[in-house]
């Protein structure tokens, strides 16, 4: 069992901690804060879903 929620919990981003939002910032190019507001606006935390929507803003900008 502690192997499937490991590999849960890496699909996850959790705000309360740090360097999980520093990971996710430096990998994608962006602030913290942009990680932050990726994650209020999609409603999830959920790595990958952030991720997209992180570089579809990027596109677009």
């Amino acid at each position: 069992m502690a192997i499937k929620g490991t590999a849960t919990d890496r699909k996850k981003v959790n705000s309360s901690q740090d360097y999980e939002l520093y990971h996710v910032a430096e990998k994608m190019g962006v602030s913290i804060q942009q990680v932050t507001g990726a994650k209020r606006a999609t409603g999830s935390n959920d790595r990958k879903v952030i991720e997209k929507y992180i570089s579809d803003k990027k596109k677009s900008s």
